[in-house]
């Protein structure tokens, strides 16, 4: 299998290396020397008259991060440095406060917290802006910086000015680093459900998947032999990550059929995957929750289990990052992370900049914060690929319409005792798929 990445903004899965080659070099017309001409020109001006000395590496980098910042929001450059931080985060093991960031107009905004980390326990929430970092400012710094200021020793501690939309003034938090170990999947049982937490799609992502499936059939069943009633598979907040994880976690689920597609530039380049016999679930009901957090490999499995009906989706419209980025080594220590194919779910749709609409459209409404506060997708960054599919806004359902069965204030679930409305929703849901259908009388 050709190894890809799918990774979520500032968060990506292991290096996929190809070797690049200057073969399509051969192939430049004039009117591209020509341009090439133009940028010498003005890289010789710049470089004799601009009235700073400047060291030629700066002004390369910056040339070629201004042509990939051009494309898309998910092609980079990468120096030593960026392996480093690549290479630490696929680990899932470093010091910091379990944050994925993004850069928006020069202000970093946070795409979601890691659960489980300083950032996640101190309440930072999605599309919160960060605009001080121990009182530095950040406003026109770039992500690396950012990143790196968070990044430190664990125990060191640092403070945060957020500004969270629908409130009146910025706020600081107080954090202390820790050692983030990124466990990519947690489970548990409720009511005879199990619920299976998928946090990120490393290396590890399937077989913990599995592992966590066997537990749960283990702790349910007992010496008894029952099964459990159904299972949620919790992909909120989810950035993404490896692209073969996310086809293995998929056909866990499923017994036949396409789980994804990878088209790249030309029509011919198509590589489909399909899912072998075997489901974990024993064809149990399967609700997955998603959210605007939940990205890339984490709309890979949704998109499958949804269009061979396998589950149903449930919580908030995800992210919307349908595209493929694969790394090709330039050198010994620089490497160019490219965009080079989207990816369709099993009927044919594209994600990109659409996302995965969930079947039953379920607020979050234990977030006291959630009718404020806006949710950041694809489709908001800056040159995003456009989705290839149109989509009739009249036709999808508005969200604003008030519906009785989401009256409830964050205050009144408080006190009924209801921390997770989404999660709670997803249990009562199951427990009634769960119910066999009543007896007729003979006649």
């Amino acid at each position: 299998m050709k190894k890809t990445l799918l990774p979520a903004i500032a968060l990506v899965g292991a290096l996929a290396l190809v070797p690049a080659t200057t073969a399509g070099l051969a192939q430049v017309d004039t009117a591209t020397y020509k341009e090439l001409d133009n940028f010498m020109s003005v890289f010789e001006r710049v470089r004799g008259d601009y009235v700073e000395k400047v060291d030629d590496h700066v002004l390369i980098k910056g040339a070629i991060d201004g042509m990939l910042a051009a494309l898309d929001p998910h092609s980079s450059y990468l120096e030593a440095s960026d392996f480093r931080t690549l290479r630490t985060q696929t680990d899932g093991n470093y010091g910091g406060l379990g944050l994925t960031v993004t850069m928006e107009d020069g202000a970093v905004k946070i795409i979601a917290p890691t659960e489980d980390t300083p950032a996640f326990r101190a309440g930072l929430k999605s599309n919160d802006y960060l605009t001080h970092l121990d009182g530095k400012l950040l406003y026109g710094g770039t992500l690396d910086e950012a990143v790196e200021i968070m990044r430190g020793a664990p125990g060191s501690k640092i403070t945060l000015t957020v500004v969270r939309p629908g409130r009146d003034k910025p706020f600081d938090v107080a954090l202390v680093r820790e050692r983030i170990e990124l466990k990519p999947v947690k489970w548990e049982i409720k009511d005879r459900v199990g619920i299976i937490n998928i946090n990120t799609f490393s290396a590890q992502t399937a077989a913990a998947t599995q592992a966590a499936m066997i537990a749960v059939d283990k702790a349910v069943g007992g010496s008894t032999g029952q099964r459990p009633l159904g299972y949620v598979i919790d992909l909120r907040s989810n950035p993404g990550g490896l692209l073969d994880q996310a086809i293995e976690v998929s056909d866990t689920f499923l017994d036949r059929g396409e789980i994804v597609s990878e088209r790249g530039r030309k029509k011919e380049d198509i590589e489909r995957f399909y899912a072998k016999p075997g489901d974990f679930a024993h064809g149990l009901p399967i609700v997955v929750l998603v959210d605007a957090g939940s990205a890339s490999a984490a709309e890979i499995v949704a998109g499958a289990l949804q269009d061979h009906r396998r589950a149903i989706v449930m919580g908030e419209t995800s992210f919307g990052k349908g595209s493929v980025q694969t790394l090709l080594q330039l050198s010994e220590d620089t490497a160019l992370r490219l965009t080079t194919a989207r990816y369709y779910t099993p009927s044919g749709r594209s994600v990109q900049a659409g996302g995965i609409k969930p079947d039953i459209v379920v607020p979050q409404l234990s977030d006291p914060d959630y009718k404020t506060r806006p949710r950041l997708r694809e489709a908001d960054l800056r040159r995003a690929l456009l989705r290839e599919s149109a989509v009739k806004d009249e036709v999808l359902e508005d969200d604003s319409k008030p519906d009785p069965r989401f009256a409830a204030t964050a205050a009144e679930l408080e006190k009924a005792g209801v921390k997770d409305f989404q999660l709670d929703y997803a249990l009562k849901t199951l427990k009634r798929l769960a119910v066999p259908p009543a007896k007729t009388a003979a006649r």
